[in-house]
């Protein structure tokens, strides 16, 4: 099959792929068209339906296997497709497993690394907690390693919330060296803790979306209880560190209209926003850039960055 990794604006799309999405809208002239998510192993491409009542647009659903044909566009920076056919796959058409997104790097690797960064913690009590979530909840390790960190802006593929929990991670090693007054057991501690909260709010791939708890509460939220129902299991847990280590979870996001219930108010919460932030933005570039599709210069405006974005080159 050919990837969604591997369109390019001009080309021809003609192949089965996930349908991740579909929903209705109306465009600005009054007519009816369809919008369309499809998905394969290698990312997510927007399409539209402009004609949905033609005569080759067949009766479909979302988590379907769709048989598509069409043009492949670039709208606002990103790769688009126009549909002209549609219909749905018969199951020898596809391999399932070819329509997973996963991790680029190897999650084994990935994993040993993490629990390095957890034994690497000194304070008793927070390598308790650390524990209960890493070394004794076989579920909830099973989960965290198949999750993704996020449904579509970063790390949204099976391994993402590993492999940004170890970024961070590794962000917040480096800044706790080189800031000795952040307290680096407690930054450490909530820097892999901090988005446990996901392996609630959303449902494990193929579907890689909301929950009911995810739609009403929230990954912040829910890691925040996640963290008070384990320290409540561990005899004796200091109630400031709990607080302190809540608190680092609930302020992550850094400012309210970015999701936080609190603001950074310790010098980790401000370290933990910082790393988060930095490497969900690189990320997102990282695969910005990845699923352009062109090796052009420039790849166009990007709505989430709210600028032209440049691809560099090696010069020399």
């Amino acid at each position: 099959m050919k990837y969604i990794a591997e369109l390019h604006e001009g080309g021809h799309i003609q192949d089965v792929y996930l349908c991740k999405q579909k929903s209705m809208a109306v465009t600005k002239n009054g007519r009816d068209y369809e919008n369309v998510v499809l998905q394969d192993r290698t990312g997510t491409l927007d399409a539209k339906i402009w004609d949905p009542s033609s005569a080759g647009i067949g009766d479909f659903e979302p988590m379907d296997y769709i048989y598509v044909s069409g043009m492949v566009s670039s709208f606002n920076g990103s790769l688009q497709a126009s549909l002209k056919q549609v219909r749905k796959a018969s199951p020898g058409e596809y391999i399932p497993a070819d329509y997973v997104p996963v991790t680029e790097k190897n999650s084994t690797v990935m994993y040993q690394d993490l629990l390095k960064l957890k034994d690497s913690v000194k304070n008793g009590w927070l390598r308790k907690l650390l524990d209960s979530f890493f070394a004794e909840d076989k579920d909830f390790m099973e989960s965290f390693r198949a999750h993704s960190a996020a449904k579509s802006i970063h790390h949204g593929f099976v391994g993402g919330l590993l492999e940004h929990t170890l970024s961070v991670g590794r962000f917040c090693d480096y800044m706790s060296r080189a800031y000795p007054i952040i307290n680096r057991d407690l930054l450490i501690t909530a820097a892999l803790l901090h988005d446990i909260g996901k392996t609630r709010e959303l449902s494990l791939f193929p579907q890689n979306d909301y929950t009911d708890d995810g739609q009403l509460l929230g990954h912040i939220m829910i890691g925040a209880e996640m963290v008070h129902d384990h320290c409540a299991r561990i005899e004796g847990f200091p109630a400031e560190l709990e607080s302190q280590v809540k608190h680092c979870i609930l302020a992550h996001h850094g400012e309210y209209e970015y999701g936080s219930p609190k603001k950074p108010a310790i010098i980790e919460a401000v370290a933990l926003n910082l790393a988060d932030n930095t490497d969900a933005r690189l990320q997102s570039l990282t695969e910005i850039f990845r699923n352009n599709g062109t090796m052009d210069t420039w790849i166009g405006y990007s709505k989430q960055f709210e600028s032209n974005l440049r691809r560099t080159h090696d010069i020399g």
